[in-house]
């Protein structure tokens, strides 16, 4: 079994291991995202990009860049935590940490054969051009239905949450004792 931390790479590092990839023919897919609190529809989606191709790398927003775009209060798990966790599963071949709002720049940097994104990202694929332009392909992966981190987190807070103060039960009157 490979090392987690093996698969974590710099984007300096990625780079050559793309070039090493390409003379060997292999197929290299891309997908991207925060993966702040891996559920169920993560692995599927993450299990069918690497279904795409000969090896997956995942490009994870670093922890600044989530902030940036879903809130102060994100992430709930720092880059390194979720690095670590992505690196475990079997279907990723190698995380990369990218500071910037998208990862355009990652893209172009590495040009994969396949670019895959959830299906709710169909109005806009950063870095498809890019991808397409090199021969590769764009590939919409299905939704999990019911399954997101905000969800996640939502219900989290439901079931966490202190309840409203309800006012005391009544107590019973004792009822006289009747006779037979």
């Amino acid at each position: 079994m490979r090392p987690a931390e093996s698969k974590i790479l710099s984007r300096e590092t990625m780079a050559a291991e793309r070039a090493r990839l390409r003379a060997a023919g292999k197929k290299l897919v891309f997908t991207n995202g925060a993966f702040d609190l891996l559920h169920a529809g993560h692995v599927t989606y993450l299990e069918f990009a690497r279904q795409q191709g000969d090896a997956l790398v995942v490009g994870l927003n670093s922890d600044a860049s989530v902030r940036r775009y879903k809130g102060d209060k994100r992430p709930v798990n720092g880059q390194a935590d979720r690095a670590r966790v992505l690196a475990a599963l079997e279907c990723v071949d190698y995380v990369v940490v990218f500071d910037e709002d998208e990862p355009a720049d990652l893209i172009a940097d590495l040009v994969p054969n396949v670019l895959v994104k959830g299906a709710d990202w169909a109005h806009y694929v950063s870095g498809r051009d890019v991808v397409e332009k090199a021969g590769g392909r764009v590939v919409l992966a299905p939704m999990v239905e019911g399954r997101s981190t905000s969800g996640m987190i939502g219900k989290i807070l439901q079931a966490h949450s202190p309840s409203p103060s309800l006012p005391p039960s009544p107590t019973p009157t004792p009822s006289p004792p009747h006779d037979s």
